[in-house]
């Protein structure tokens, strides 16, 4: 990736990783200021004086970290393990510019709206709450031009594997192209929903909307839009994290197989967010919970393969006892750590999620703050801290500068992490205990609680230490890009190499058919009738509301 023959390359990772790090610059500065809020310190009109309310602040935040973050980096960094690990160019580079135009121009649109306080609907954007549509229009072209960007790496994907017959794909490439194809299924829920009721409604083409037809269509995608934020993650664990430990894949077999249980089990999982919905037969959340639960079973894979890596690696650098070789990896690494930090979060993220899966457990926590702090554990550390350990050396390797101040990068990923783990720990117990709900202006409410009060001022101070983290991630970035020397040789992509020859590693989970089919197999039996009902019995009646 050093040559002249990836420049194209570089430069479209380096403009998705940009923007996706100003989106999580600019969307994690409401995230303390909504904790502050819960505490009773209305800060929004001091270090947010331009946004309407607390509301508007809330919807910023998720929009830009939970969409526009992770979409931008994630096509980025895609577009570099392909081409790294292929070692060819992209097939039709045109293809990927085109991706980025059309990402670009729906950010912006998305963005007149929000800022403007037209679009004040909150992550999920339930109907019958009614934005601008050109937020619709804004989001759906961020989708479409994803879309685009996945053909560009499936037709570089064809081409080497022409160039190449029998040869097992690259590990990295396999993993991230797998995520971009999941990625495209999942989003057809979420097209169907803006493309056949929202963005019509908004238009006022349709004088109404069937508010569970929609909610049922968003949750098609938005429980799978984890996994799209996962995989890239777990690829790095995989692929990336072992060699920076002094180690190697344990098991090349194991990842792939655990990454196409990924695919099939990921995407036919919505309607256990769904459970309290008087319009979904009970039959239909019990076979989405069964199939919710099926997910452990990669994730159990990956916490074993993963661990096992790094065991390895701890103990090839001298590690010793059953846990002594922990101390041995590589913790003074900033990019490592911040990874290794991550996945210790990740681990308790995970178990929350069979709290949420489990129909009887979710009944006590659904909608309450327990849910947020159960995000902020998978999507803000599992995640977002994970990518950024891999900024910790994506960045020198696109600017060919050395990393500004490792000892502030190190102290960026602790604090992250300690931030995380007050911030949640509070709004777990919080939803648990107490029922506190969730997208709520509790500094304001009425019932606000004085039982609530010591968890609140935890979790405000756990924000004040994620926005120390925050400042600290700006001067590490702005630092690295426009003060930092340069490095005395190319920062080369940390690509492990796997214990046995991936060549052994058998053909079918390196063939692509078979998985697809059983994908729109279980998707239809998932989602098909269902659909079919809800579609049939419809009521397009629910008329638009501004609640801002």
């Amino acid at each position: 990736m050093t040559g002249e023959g990836f420049a194209h390359e570089r430069k479209l990772a380096a403009w998705n990783i940009g923007i996706a790090i100003v989106a999580l610059i600019i969307g994690s500065w409401f995230g303390p200021l909504q904790l502050f809020e819960h505490a009773g310190l209305d800060l929004y009109k001091y270090l947010a004086p331009g946004i309407a309310s607390y509301y508007q602040g809330l919807t910023l935040h998720a929009v830009l970290n939970a969409l526009i973050w992770t979409t931008f980096f994630i096509v980025g960094f895609t577009t570099l393990a392909v081409t790294y690990t292929l070692k060819r160019p992209l097939r039709y580079p045109w293809v990927n510019t085109l991706a980025l135009i059309l990402m670009v121009v729906g950010l912006l649109l998305a963005a007149v709206p929000l800022l403007l306080n037209m679009a004040t609907v909150l992550y999920t954007f339930y109907p019958p709450m009614k934005a601008d549509p050109l937020f619709y229009i804004g989001l759906t072209l961020v989708v479409v031009g994803s879309w685009v960007a996945g053909y560009g790496f499936y037709f570089t994907l064809h081409a080497w594997r022409k160039e190449n017959p029998g040869v097992r794909t690259p590990f990295l490439a396999f993993a991230t192209i797998l995520n971009m194809v999941m990625w495209q299924i999942a989003t057809l829920g979420v097209a169907a929903e803006i493309l056949g009721l929202l963005l019509p409604w908004s238009f006022g083409l349709l004088k109404g909307v069937d508010t569970e037809l929609a909610r049922t269509l968003f949750w098609w995608t938005g429980h799978p839009l984890v996994y799209f934020w996962l995989l890239p993650a777990y690829a790095s664990w995989y692929g990336m994290l072992p060699k920076q430990a002094g180690g190697k894949l344990f098991s090349d077999t194991l990842a792939r197989l655990a990454f196409w249980l990924f695919l099939l089990f990921s995407l036919p999982v919505g309607l256990h967010h769904q459970y309290v919905d008087p319009g979904v037969p009970p039959g239909w959340k019990y076979l989405h919970a069964v199939l919710t639960l099926t997910v452990a079973l990669p994730s159990l894979m990956t916490a074993f393969t993963v661990v096992a890596s790094l065991e390895m690696g701890a103990r090839a650098r001298g590690g010793k006892g059953l846990f002594g070789w922990i101390l041995k990896l590589p913790w003074k690494d900033p990019s490592y750590a911040a990874q290794n930090l991550a996945m210790i979060l990740f681990a308790f993220g995970g178990i929350g999620g069979i709290t949420n899966a489990s129909y009887n457990v979710n009944l006590v926590i659904h909608n309450t703050i327990w849910v947020p702090g159960h995000l902020h554990l998978t999507v803000a550390s599992g995640v977002t801290l994970t990518f950024i350990g891999i900024l910790w050396w994506l960045l020198p390797h696109l600017t060919g500068k050395k990393l500004f101040s490792p000892k502030l990068a190190l102290a960026q990923a602790w604090t992250w992490f300690f931030g995380m783990i007050l911030m949640s720990n509070s709004l777990h117990l919080l939803g648990l205990h107490f029922g506190v709900p969730r997208r709520t202006a509790l500094g304001a409410a009425p019932y606000n609680m004085p039982e609530w009060r010591p968890f609140q001022i935890e979790a405000a101070i756990g924000g004040a230490i994620l926005f120390v983290s925050l400042i600290l991630f700006i001067i590490v970035v702005v630092g690295t890009v426009f003060a930092s020397k340069p490095v005395e040789k190319p920062v080369e992509m940390p690509v492990a190499e796997a214990l046995e020859d991936p060549q052994l590693t058998p053909a079918w989970l390196d063939r692509w058919r078979p998985w697809l089919a059983f994908v729109a197999i279980l998707m239809i039996i998932a989602y098909g009738p269902l659909l079919y009902q809800l579609i049939s019995a419809g009521q397009f009646v629910s008329p638009g509301f501004k609640v801002w």
